[in-house]
């Protein structure tokens, strides 16, 4: 397998400490104290809403459904809000409940026996764990077991963001007709995809946060917002891979997605732009496997997306709705889903935990990663010094070249040059959490 700027993959013998709610003060404490409640509370009360529909749709079984997942989440509100130990999935029979059951099995054994808690053990795990329960409680109930509590919250923020969307779709298809030099077109869509990162609903407690101005408009003006900047590396990782595969093979980008909303119709024209100037010839796009950290991208939300354009009376979007569609029955993209991208795992223990999803990533030319969240798994949520290198920080995770587009909504930040830090701490405190600086940052480190 070809190398890319190979570098040091040798991780610290000593690794920081990860973040957690432990630390009063951090945007971790701030995290668990008022934001995971006000998020359960929302969910509570969509629960509680929807039990007239439920009822129905399903008779009284369906009012008793939401009754009985309001109670779970009220008594589960209140073990994190008392930072109470975390418990065990009560069900088995979920494909991942052994890696919950064996990680908390391993966090135990890390705090001395102790069982982990809320505010107690690292803010990664017991967030991730959050959700996993949501998502337990409604798959206890008889005739609930596929409802998406965020599905209207997912649904309006891209209903909200027409405007946006419509001028993104008319810009994709002049680039189209033109001859734009085609890497600065294809900076221009990674960081639309960048910026479109700054719609996440988990950040905002599921409060409206949808893209009403245009994206384009904002480019320039937030091109000195970018700490990082490799995206260059990622065009020239694509030029190599399409020398060596001119004779047969094809290019292959992979997009582990993040948010739905603006944010994946952002995603969905960077892979369009890719596929339409041949720099590559197949996308696979990542999506989690259940309702998770509020507004991340599922296969419903994927579909109902092109269903949502594909209805829309702008002719621009139906259009693409088609295309789309088409790439999809062609092949040229394809959806996947694992249940690893739901695990409190950091991604340094992919290749333990799921070889076969490792292996997979491995057949990419280029894997980009998408949002805070995938960011904090790729550095392992830890309290590092802001300019370790990017690479050391991965601790061997090195499928194939990849990139992290991130916009950053959590206090963890590494690869920075000397000064930086204490340069933008002085105009702006809140700058690693407030989605106003990002960073693009490439790693082409190959181990085979």
């Amino acid at each position: 397998m070809p190398q890319f700027e190979m570098t040091s993959t040798k991780c610290s013998d000593t690794l920081p400490p990860r973040l957690s709610a432990k630390y009063e003060g951090s945007f971790a404490y701030f995290t668990i104290r008022d934001r995971l409640p006000v998020i359960l509370t929302k969910v509570i009360d969509t629960l509680y809403t929807y039990r007239i529909k439920a009822a129905q749709q399903y008779g009284e079984e369906g009012a008793a459904d939401c009754k009985s997942i309001v109670s779970s989440l009220a008594k589960f509100r209140n073990e994190l809000q008392t930072d109470k130990p975390v418990l065990p999935l009560e069900s088995n029979e979920g494909a991942d409940s052994q890696i919950w059951q064996r990680y908390l099995e391993e966090e135990t054994q890390r705090n001395g026996g102790r069982p982990p808690s809320w505010f107690q053990s690292p803010w990664l795990y017991v967030e991730c764990y959050m959700y996993r329960r949501i998502v337990e409680s409604i798959r206890l109930s008889k005739h609930l077991k596929s409802f998406d509590p965020f599905r209207e919250l997912k649904d309006t923020a891209l209903e909200t963001s027409q405007d946006a969307l419509v001028i993104l779709a008319k810009y994709l298809q002049s680039t189209s007709e033109e001859n734009g030099k085609a890497v600065d077109l294809f900076t221009e869509f990674v960081q639309i995809s960048l910026w479109g990162n700054k719609c996440d609903l988990s950040i905002s407690a599921g409060i409206e946060n949808s893209q009403k101005i245009s994206p384009l408009s904002q480019l320039k003006e937030l091109r000195d917002k970018i700490l990082v900047d490799d995206t260059e590396k990622l065009w020239h990782v694509l030029e190599k891979a399409r020398e060596r595969k001119a004779e047969n093979g094809k290019v292959r980008l992979d997009i582990v997605l993040d948010n739905a909303g603006f944010e994946l119709f952002t995603d969905l024209c960077l892979a369009e732009f890719a596929l339409h100037t041949n720099a590559v010839d197949t996308v696979v796009l990542h999506y989690k496997a259940m309702p998770w950290f509020v507004s991340d991208v599922g296969r419903n939300d994927f579909m109902h997306t092109l269903n949502f354009l594909e209805h829309h009376e702008n002719k621009v979007l139906q259009n693409l709705s088609k295309t789309w569609t088409e790439r999809l029955q062609t092949g040229s993209w394809i959806l996947q889903g694992h249940l690893f991208w739901t695990t409190p795992h950091d991604y340094s223990e992919m290749r333990s935990v799921s070889p076969e999803l490792y292996s997979e990533l491995s057949n990419s030319d280029l894997v980009l990663l998408k949002g805070d969240l995938n960011y904090r798994k790729l550095v392992g949520d830890r309290q590092w010094e802001h300019t370790v290198p990017y690479a050391e920080t991965l601790c061997g995770f090195h499928p194939a070249p990849h990139c992290a587009l991130r916009t950053n909504k959590a206090d963890v930040i590494v690869g920075l040059e000397e000064g930086v830090t204490e340069q933008i701490e002085a105009v702006d405190k809140d700058w690693m959490i407030d989605g106003k600086y990002a960073v693009i940052q490439f790693c082409g480190v190959i181990q085979n």
